[in-house]
């Protein structure tokens, strides 16, 4: 069997670990240049594993089989270093935010870091370079495909038995390109998350930090949307993602260096009816309004001038982790719908209540902060196209990723 995968991150190894002693012929397109500029799950940034029913994506998988594969992940670094954390295992600190209107999320984490990350998907590539059957293909972007009855043709008039495409979040173009050609895949496209990187002392939220490493709560803000906490980075620092059309704010963590201050992102859910049907489109547009704002950079704003509609010109107390060249000090109201930034607000002035100092007037807000859940994408429409990962809509993790991509090689070894 000659199997083409589209993409090499999380859910593509998920996969070829599955089947990577059937004897099958895989082909792995990517396009990067290299492994050095390659990355997981979309991201060059943190390597942060999560075990939960809770979050990461909407299937169902076994807790046992997330353990395993974060032992895989591990395992890789070559030395077993890693940071962990469980979020709300104290009860007090669960009773604590229920009380106050939030919806805790029980959550165990394994942190392996930005430096470490790059070092474990090298060994990773190194071992799957090995074998006679894996062949990877860098710098080549597939941008169409063509499905007949028995076999998947890249856009080069390579032809394949299957086809797993697994681009994530950043992969949009060709899954538009698919769409647009197969539009009968798509099972649901009416949610996006929108929102802000925030950024604080470490001092302020150092008691959550020591004793969850990453807490993650829910809120149903007064506006009626869900407002959640994704990615905390305790003395983390704020980064930039490229998308090609637009540039967006993320944040990581290493192992080794760290700094003073602690950043999380606070998004929105966006749930659209229809005749809505592109939430990549939406978000995107607002991503791109931002950066037309920001002169192509992100905009930073203090948190009091976010709260009241005012452009940010002077820093005070707090100072930004991410590089000054990448930002623009701005207003964030002139890009955002109001809805959402009312949503994010209550967020913040609510969880001041419970950790006071989040909505001090000189912390720090970033945008665009955008999650793309992708089109819910069908894998029964086609025997022989299957999508894995984020970009299938099912997964927001590197562990739902990769196990989608496991699962889905069980049935490779099935049939």
């Amino acid at each position: 069997m000659k199997i083409a995968i589209i993409g090499f991150g999380a859910a593509a190894i998920g996969l070829i670990e599955k089947i990577k002693n059937t004897g099958a012929e895989i082909h792995i397109f990517e396009k990067s240049h290299d492994i050095y500029s390659s990355s997981i799950s979309g991201i060059r940034a943190d390597g942060k594993l999560f075990v939960s029913k809770e979050m990461g994506g909407d299937l169902n998988i076994d807790l046992d089989l997330q353990k395993k594969l974060v032992d895989f992940w591990i395992e890789k670094t070559g030395n077993g270093h890693f940071e962990r954390g469980s979020s709300f295992a104290n009860m007090e600190f669960y009773k604590h935010f229920y009380s106050k209107g939030f919806q805790p999320i029980i959550s165990d984490f394994y942190h392996l870091g930005t430096d470490q990350l790059k070092e474990v998907l090298f060994n990773i590539y190194e071992e799957y370079k090995a074998l006679s059957n894996i062949h990877f293909h860098f710098g080549q972007s597939v941008n169409k495909i063509e499905v007949s009855e028995d076999s998947v043709k890249t856009d080069d008039g390579s032809s394949f038995d299957k086809m797993f495409v697994a681009v994530g979040r950043s992969g949009h173009k060709l899954i538009k390109a698919i769409i647009n050609e197969y539009p009968q895949i798509v099972l649901d496209s009416t949610k996006v998350d929108i929102g802000v990187r925030f950024e604080l002392p470490n001092h302020v939220v150092e008691e959550l930090n020591r004793e969850m490493y990453e807490f993650k709560v829910k809120y149903k803000s007064k506006t009626g949307y869900m407002v959640r906490t994704f990615c905390n980075n305790p003395s983390g620092y704020v980064v930039t993602e490229n998308y090609g059309d637009f540039i967006t704010v993320n944040g990581h963590a290493k192992i080794k260096e760290k700094s003073k201050n602690t950043n999380f992102a606070i998004l929105t859910t966006v749930q659209l009816t229809e005749p809505f049907n592109d939430p990549i489109g939406y978000g995107s547009n607002i991503a791109e309004l931002s950066n037309m704002l920001g002169g192509k950079k992100v905009i930073l704003q203090t948190y009091s001038h976010f709260r009241d509609s005012k452009r940010t010109k002077n820093l005070y107390r707090v100072q930004p982790t991410l590089d000054p060249a990448k930002y623009i000090l701005g207003d964030i109201n002139l890009a955002y719908p109001r809805r959402i930034i009312e949503s994010i607000i209550d967020f913040i002035e609510n969880l001041d209540e419970v950790v006071p100092g989040v909505a001090n007037a000189d912390n720090l807000v970033y945008a665009p902060e955008i999650k793309f859940y992708s089109n819910a994408l069908s894998n029964q429409t086609f025997d022989n196209l299957k999508f894995i990962g984020d970009c299938s809509g099912f997964t927001r993790s590197i562990i739902y990723a990769t196990a989608h991509g496991y699962i889905l090689g069980e049935k490779i070894l099935k049939d």
